[in-house]
């Protein structure tokens, strides 16, 4: 009974470090075929477009409108304690740490993640792969390594545009919606918000990048055959990039708070 249960219990375990293991290989492989190999650029700009410039209006929209709500609900608290006005400091700091970052990669996951997973997935399974590996071209080369570098530009840019826009919707909803003296709100945003939590927000964006794109093309590069594979990799990758960026944004907050405390210039 005590060795079934153990066998129970860790199956689960070795799982868990095996895909681990399995991520990680591939992200070394990734960064060792961006130093030692061609980078191919034209496949790296495709990226770029479909990544980037074809995520903006989700980007844009998650941006104002998670700013907008949250200046409204900051304020119906803050003005029963006589604090209307601190709304922009608790809007411009909130959004630059978590919200921008964190709703951005959720929403890339859900948008870029699943494409990235889908497509190298049906390449899996209808044998594309296997005839690039007969052609001499290596399938990290081709397929991960231009989405990985486009993944690791697009999403700060991404994050940087969410905040602006948040911040831009809060101050919007804040003076001409609710009133709030316009002066001293944006006074206490400027003098409560400093580099440290742009930097933050930045740098939560590309670790989030990475994970979502490693995650991604794991799921497709393993997925299984036929169309039932396809559709559960996708799946995984959509839930496990999202796990992943609200765990690590955990433990992201802790270290960077540690690199860069208060009073961090």
């Amino acid at each position: 009974m005590f060795a079934r249960f153990l066998t129970l219990l860790g199956t689960p375990v070795v799982s868990f470090f095996t895909y681990v293991g399995e991520v990680v290989v591939l992200a070394s492989e990734t960064f060792a075929s961006i130093v030692a190999q061609k980078i191919r650029w034209r496949l790296f700009l495709h990226q770029i477009v479909e990544i980037g410039l074809r995520s903006q209006l989700v980007v844009m929209i998650t941006g104002a409108f998670t700013g907008a709500v949250f200046a409204a609900q900051t304020f119906f608290q803050f003005n029963k304690l006589g604090m209307g006005s601190a709304v922009g400091a608790v809007v411009s700091v909130s959004v630059c740490r978590e919200l921008g970052p964190v709703l951005t990669a959720l929403m890339v996951t859900g948008r870029v993640g699943a494409s990235m997973s889908a497509e190298i997935g049906t390449m899996k399974v209808t044998e594309q792969i296997d005839a690039l590996r007969a052609l001499a071209v290596h399938p990290i080369d081709y397929l991960v390594v231009p989405r990985t570098l486009a993944m690791m530009l697009s999403m700060p840019l991404l994050v940087a545009e969410c905040i602006g826009i948040g911040i831009a919707a809060g101050y919007f909803v804040a003076i001409f919606l609710l009133d709030v003296n316009g002066t001293y709100y944006v006074a206490n945003m400027v003098r409560w918000t400093q580099m440290r939590d742009i930097i933050m927000g930045l740098s939560k964006a590309f670790c989030f990048a990475l994970l979502i794109v490693f995650i991604s093309c794991h799921k497709g590069l393993t997925s299984r055959e036929g169309a039932v594979g396809v559709g559960k990799a996708t799946t995984e990758a959509v839930v496990d990039s999202s796990l992943a960026v609200l765990i690590f944004n955990f433990f992201l907050t802790m270290a960077l708070n540690v690199i860069f405390p208060a009073g961090y210039q």
